[in-house]
């Protein structure tokens, strides 16, 4: 299965979703899964350094995996969408 293709169709329906229901600029509510590791939350964290986001972590029961919500607000769909191409280099992240 060729995985760049469905993640292009993912992007480009998330895109399209976003410019028929939403007027922007806009809050947004990124999620994200990641193993439990401050290095990888900085990350993310740093992607969206000079933003005015809201982030909150949360470690899994077991301490393996961290959650982290991020609230912000998003200029537009293509803003939205270039984040999550952006979060998506972080080895390991899994976008909710």
């Amino acid at each position: 299965m060729d995985q760049g293709k469905n993640t292009t169709e993912f992007y480009d329906r998330l895109k399209k979703q976003l410019e028929e229901d939403t007027t922007w600029p806009s809050p947004y509510l990124f999620k994200f899964i990641v193993p439990a590791s401050l290095e990888k939350i900085a990350e993310i964290e740093a992607i969206f350094d000079g933003t005015d986001a809201e982030i909150a972590t949360r470690d899994s029961s077991k301490g393996t995996y961290s959650s982290i919500s991020i609230k912000v607000t998003m200029e537009s769909p293509d803003d939205v969408v270039k984040k999550y191409l952006e979060v998506s280099n972080v080895e390991g992240v899994i976008s909710l």
